[in-house]
């Protein structure tokens, strides 16, 4: 199994113009057209609030241009939906390419507006249940199938339809007494109303619907203006809840300061639709000319239960989690960067003298370098602060070994620092491969960068239920005490092989929490390091009883 990440990649590059921004609304449409329906995160709605601001620059004739052009694969239903909401030409051009099931349809249809119910009746592939919901919503066919022609003598002259009334069926006329019971009830549910009195039994509205203000609603999408109050949402709750204020309760300071808001809890008052509790994901809007900060764009989403329960004293953040939040707020411009970097590299803006592109290339190399440090922080944070464990597994430490030391051998006749490996066949532990790679990796790294060409650095493998590996350290690192050794500087450069852009410290501490989350430890004993990993009995290690391990 592969890792799409396609979406991130697109959502990556920053549309500084609008030859880009159509570029990446083009492929926006084709990555979340296909995919599947019940599909849905963090990313999917980022990839909804970036085609939302996409749309915004696009005119409207341009967006549909490109959804009438082909090869445009609309299969999802939300991204039908969404399009459905946009300005006539866009909607019916994006009813016209979707590719849905008659079932998808069904559920969709509900949802629409009454414009682009309308220009479903031209489709083939809707199916019977969909058609019949269309006619009892009032959308039929162009003309009433299996109605007698008029004579010519009894024929009468028909006033052309209004221009807004072009695409829509003529329902069947109502019979009188039918009416006049319309008239009544209404009526009545009025005077009542304005005398204060609740009816028994409400007037049940047309078609078996019930008000939108009678069913809760689950989630919505919305945007802010600068004093945080939502001027923006989805067609069906929009009257509920524009001009709600955002800048309540955990949600306040996030707005004041211009930062995404995560998981932040909102209460709204009004319609039972959408009073009570919310949770709110967003991120700031700012001016791409001026910079400034013009509002929020996200969605709200009904807590789950347990998010709901009261808590008298909230923990303030750990030292972990403000580090995480800060490498949050770093990746973005360094992504930006990188992203501009490859456009000059590749020539996406036109043609490029070589210089520059070899500077952007430097550029973007020295980004892809920073990110990496970051995901290094980001892994000690989280494995550290016990925010993340390490997954169980089987694999075969020798082997891991084995292949490691091979890899950081001099060849014959160069020079550099020698391994000498003492090791038994087998030794199955309860890790994942890769990740047992990469802790072998680091540890041999660290030693072989910081030795002498020439010196001999013993390492031995011993098996057992908890498995050891005895690795000697460099004489450079063998004579500092353990305050020294645990927060070592970065080796000059041209020394190789690097554990990591932060030196032999740092990697060392972060090749300790990896042994911790996976059930190991990580000591130092006088002048060598001990590695100790959670070993597999041959029952555990077994294909045959799986190869993942509680």
């Amino acid at each position: 199994m592969r890792y799409d990440d396609r979406l991130a990649t697109v959502l990556r590059l920053t549309p500084v113009g609008p030859n880009v921004a159509r570029i990446q609304f083009r492929q926006l449409l084709d990555l979340l057209g296909t995919r599947p329906a019940e599909d849905h995160g963090e990313m999917l709605d980022l990839a909804y609030l970036r085609l939302a601001e996409l749309s915004a620059r696009i005119p409207a004739q341009d967006r549909a241009v490109i959804l009438r052009q082909g090869g445009h694969r609309l299969r999802s239903p939300r991204l039908v939906a969404t399009l459905a909401q946009a300005e006539t030409v866009v909607a019916s051009a994006a009813i016209r390419a979707a590719q849905l099931t008659p079932d998808q349809w069904l559920d969709l249809i509900p949802a629409l507006p009454l414009a682009s119910r309308g220009l479903l009746r031209d489709r083939d592939d809707l199916g019977p249940e969909a058609r019949a919901l269309l006619a009892r919503l009032g959308i039929g066919d162009r003309a009433l199938e299996g109605e007698a022609p008029t004579p010519a003598s009894q024929s009468v002259p028909e006033a052309p339809a209004p221009p807004q009334a072009l695409g829509l069926a003529a329902a069947a006329p109502m019979a009188e007494d039918t009416i006049g019971a319309l008239v009544r009830r209404i009526e009545a549910f009025r005077q009542a109303r304005e005398n204060g009195a609740v009816l028994a039994e409400a007037p049940p509205l047309p078609l078996g619907l019930e008000p939108l203000g009678s069913r809760q609603v689950t989630s919505f999408d919305f945007a802010s203006d600068g004093d945080g109050r939502i001027v923006w949402s989805e067609s069906q709750v929009a009257p509920m809840v524009v001009g709600h204020a955002l800048g309540r309760g955990n949600a306040a300071g996030a707005v004041r300061l211009h930062q995404p808001l995560r998981a932040a809890m909102v209460t709204l008052v009004g319609a039972a639709a959408i009073a009570g509790d919310w949770q709110v994901d967003a991120v700031p809007r700012f001016d791409p000319l001026g910079g400034r900060y013009i509002g929020h764009i996200g969605r709200f989403r009904r807590p789950a239960p347990a998010a709901l329960a009261p808590v008298i004293a909230p923990p303030a953040d750990s030292e972990a989690d403000r580090l995480r939040q800060l490498l949050h707020e770093l990746r973005t411009p360094v992504n930006a960067i990188q992203g501009f970097a490859e456009i000059i590299q590749q020539q996406l803006f036109g043609p490029t003298p070589h210089e520059y592109r070899a500077l952007a290339a430097a550029v973007a190399a020295d980004s892809a370098r920073i990110l990496a440090g970051f995901e290094e922080l980001d892994r000690f944070a989280k494995l550290d602060s016990g925010a993340q464990d390490l997954a169980g597994g089987a694999c075969d430490l020798a082997t891991c070994l084995a292949a490691t030391v091979a890899g950081l051998q001099p060849e014959s006749g160069q020079s550099g620092p020698r391994f000498r490996l003492e090791s038994p066949p087998s030794v199955a532990v309860r890790m994942v491969e890769e990740e047992a790679e990469h802790l072998i990796w680091r540890l041999l790294a660290i030693i072989a960068g910081n030795a002498q060409n020439g010196e001999n650095l013993p390492i031995a493998l011993i098996g057992g239920p908890m498995p050891t590996l005895h690795m000697t350290l460099p004489a450079a690192l063998a004579g500092m005490d353990n305050a020294a050794l645990y927060h070592a500087a970065a080796q000059p450069e041209g020394q190789a092989p690097s554990a990591g852009m932060f030196g032999t410290g740092f990697s060392l501490r972060l090749a300790g929490v990896e042994a911790r989350a996976a059930g190991g430890t990580l000591v130092r004993h006088g002048a060598a390091l001990v590695l100790t990993l959670p070993g597999l009995t041959p029952d555990a290690g077994d294909p045959s009883h799986g190869s993942t391990a509680a």
